[in-house]
C-alpha cells in the first residue's frame, strides 16, 4: 500500500509525547523523514529512543531551539534545510495551557502563554515560509484547541492564544495559497494525555457523558487528521481549522 507521506520532510514542535509524539510516530508509518522539535534534550533523547527501539530504521532526527527567539529557530531550521535540502511540512504542536483565574493574572503569566502559543507559532512558520516558497509547494499545520471555539472559564491566556492561531491560519492561508502553500489547523477536543490522565475520574466521568462519542479522544486521533491533511488526499483543502472533538462542548 503507498504511504501517504512518502519522501516527505516533517517537522514537528512538542514532538516528545502527547500529541506531538503521536504525530511523529504517523508520519514515520506514512514514510516521512521527521525531524522531531523538543523543548528539551533529555525528553527529545528519550523520545528519540523509544522510536528507534520500535523501528531501528526510523527516518527520525532532532532538534531543540527556543520557540519564543525566532534566532534560534531559524538557525536550527537552516540546519535541517541544510542536511535534508528543504521542509515539505510543519507541524505547529508546541505549547502550553493555563487555568490561572482572571483575577490572579499578572503580565509575566499572560506573555509566557503568549509567547509559546503564538510568537512560537510565529516563529516557525517564518523560518519555513521562504524555503516553501522557492519550491512552490509546502503544507503548515497548527494544533488549535475546541477552546478557540467555545472559550473556557479559566486561564484567558490559553483560549486566547488558540483564537489567535485560527486567525493566523485562516489568513496566512489565503496569503500563501497562491504560491502552493496549504495552511490549515486542527481544533482538539479532550484528548487522553498525560495531562488529564491526572484529572481524578469524578470530573473525567462528566466530561465523557456530555460528549456523543461517549470517550476521551486519543493522540492518534489527532496524528490521523494531521496526516490526513498533510498528505496530497487533501490538496483542495486550506484555510480550515478542523475540529477533531467527538463533539465535545467544555
Amino acid at each position: 500500500m503507498e504511504k501517504q507521506l512518502e519522501g516527505k520532510i516533517a517537522v514537528i514542535t512538542g514532538g516528545t509525547r502527547g500529541i506531538g509524539f503521536a504525530a511523529v510516530k504517523a508520519f514515520l508509518e506514512e514514510g516521512a523523514s521527521v525531524i522531531l522539535c523538543g523543548s528539551r534534550p533529555e525528553t527529545v533523547e528519550k523520545a528519540l529512543s523509544e522510536l528507534k527501539e520500535k523501528n531501528p530504521n526510523a527516518q527520525v532526527d532532532d532538534i531543540c531551539p527556543k520557540l519564543e527567539s525566532y534566532d534560534s529557530v531559524k538557525s536550527a531550521f537552516d540546519e535541517v534545510i541544510a542536511k535534508y535540502g528543504h521542509i515539505d511540512i510543519l507541524v505547529n504542536n508546541a505549547g502550553m495551557s493555563d487555568s490561572t483565574p482572571f483575577t490572579e493574572y499578572t503580565e509575566e503569566t499572560f506573555d509566557k502563554v503568549a509567547n509559546l502559543n503564538i510568537k512560537g507559532v510565529y516563529n516557525c512558520t517564518r523560518a519555513v515560509t521562504d524555503t516553501m516558497v522557492n519550491a512552490g509547494s509546502g503544507v503548515i499545520l497548527n494544533i488549535s484547541s475546541i477552546v478557540s471555539i467555545c472559550g473556557q472559564a479559566s486561564g484567558v491566556a490559553y483560549p486566547t492564544s488558540k483564537f489567535a492561531v485560527n486567525g493566523f491560519t485562516l489568513s496566512l492561508a489565503g496569503e500563501l495559497g497562491p504560491k502552493g502553500i496549504r495552511v490549515n489547523a486542527v481544533a482538539p477536543g479532550i484528548i487522553d494525555t498525560d495531562m488529564m490522565r491526572a484529572i481524578p475520574k469524578e470530573v473525567i466521568d462528566p466530561l465523557i457523558a456530555r460528549i456523543p462519542l461517549q470517550r476521551l479522544g486519543q493522540p492518534e486521533d489527532i496524528a490521523n487528521a494531521l496526516v490526513f491533511l498533510a498528505s496530497d488526499k487533501a490538496s483542495y483543502i486550506t484555510g480550515v481549522v478542523l475540529s477533531v472533538d467527538g463533539m465535545a462542548k467544555v
